[in-house]
């Protein structure tokens, strides 16, 4: 299926944009993995930094098992029936960044100004520079992929309401939907590194739920037209 920009996450742009590089969505997430991984243990070893190398792991491991999905969801979606004014709000209006953006802020502003206590008991009181890089560009995919799962349960509900689909397609919808719930679950993983911090367990907790509520929602209301 050829893909139109406007018709793709802003991920799947920047992966299929560059010009004269053509990867498969494959390979792409494979790369991303490896690099991050790479940087992870090569981090790890060079400032001794042992008990960040498991969380870091993972955390890029979430991202890129995010990736898949955000492949297979813009697929998916996609592939369905629906109207064009469903996938101009699902792709085209790139809310998406939006809510991974303020994600992001939120989570660096509660580890800056708020309680840091996790960055120390990952890095100690004076973590290394490219530590803090590598660690931001791997929270920022994980708010992205987080804003993503928003997003699609929000406009799932919105087409679940206001979109008619046919009988022989309510079934593949369902399933989407369902997916998404998988999709935001997979955060869950992080979980054992929370158990120290009530804030941020109950904020990933809490997005796995909402997104949980939201997409059952749009579940129960995708009827045949």
């Amino acid at each position: 299926m050829t893909r139109r920009y406007g018709e793709t996450w802003v991920y799947e742009s920047l992966v299929g944009g560059i010009p004269g590089l053509s990867v498969p969505w494959p390979l792409a997430v494979a790369i991303q993995f490896v690099l991050f991984e790479t940087g992870v243990l090569l981090l790890g070893w060079y400032y001794g930094l042992w008990n960040a190398v498991a969380a870091g792991t993972v955390a890029v491991a979430v991202a890129a098992v995010g990736s898949v999905e955000m492949h297979r969801l813009g697929t998916l979606n996609r592939r369905l029936s629906t109207p064009p004014a469903h996938k101009r709000l699902l792709f085209g209006s790139s809310i998406e960044i939006l809510l991974g953006l303020l994600a992001f802020v939120a989570l660096v502003t509660y580890l800056i100004a708020w309680d840091g206590t996790l960055l120390t008991r990952l890095f100690g009181a004076d973590p290394p520079v490219p530590v803090v890089y590598l660690t931001l560009l791997i929270l920022w995919d994980l708010t992205y992929r987080i804003g993503t799962s928003w997003w699609s349960a929000v406009v799932a509900l919105w087409r679940a309401v206001y979109v008619d689909v046919s009988s022989a397609e309510v079934g593949r919808i369902r399933r989407l939907d369902a997916e998404n719930v998988g999709f935001s679950a997979v955060q869950l993983a992080l979980v054992p590194f929370l158990r120290g911090d009530p804030i941020l367990l109950g904020a990933v907790v809490g997005h796995v739920l909402a997104v949980g509520i939201v997409s059952a929602a749009a579940i129960l209301l995708s009827r045949p037209s």
